[in-house]
């Protein structure tokens, strides 16, 4: 698998899983955003399948960054079966990312 683009019309099916789903609410004009990218790459492809990470641009859903409480790019969201669990904000290693997710497997 790889990091999923997601929008609205996608949103709930993919945080409505069994296992944790990462979203990481971003923007193509955000400098720590473009530096989370291959982070996050590179942890999905340590997570196997266990969990998964999607990435929402925020400036095409500005709606759902709202609902959310989304004001600081990038902020990620972990969601379990449809519902908000974890979330962090700002550049992280992959470490850190990987420890939040496997608190939520």
């Amino acid at each position: 698998m790889a990091v999923l683009h997601i929008n609205a019309g996608s949103f709930d099916k993919v945080i409505n899983q069994e296992i944790p789903v990462l979203v990481d609410f971003w923007a193509p004009w955000c400098g720590p955003c473009k530096m989370l990218g291959p982070v996050l790459e590179d942890a999905e492809k340590e997570l196997g399948g266990k969990a998964v990470i999607a990435k929402l641009n925020v400036d095409d859903e500005q709606d759902l960054a709202a609902k959310f409480g989304v004001s600081s790019i990038p902020t990620m969201i972990v969601f379990k079966k449809g519902e908000a669990v974890d979330r962090a904000v700002g550049f992280m290693a992959k470490d850190k990312i990987l420890s939040i997710l496997k608190t939520h497997m």
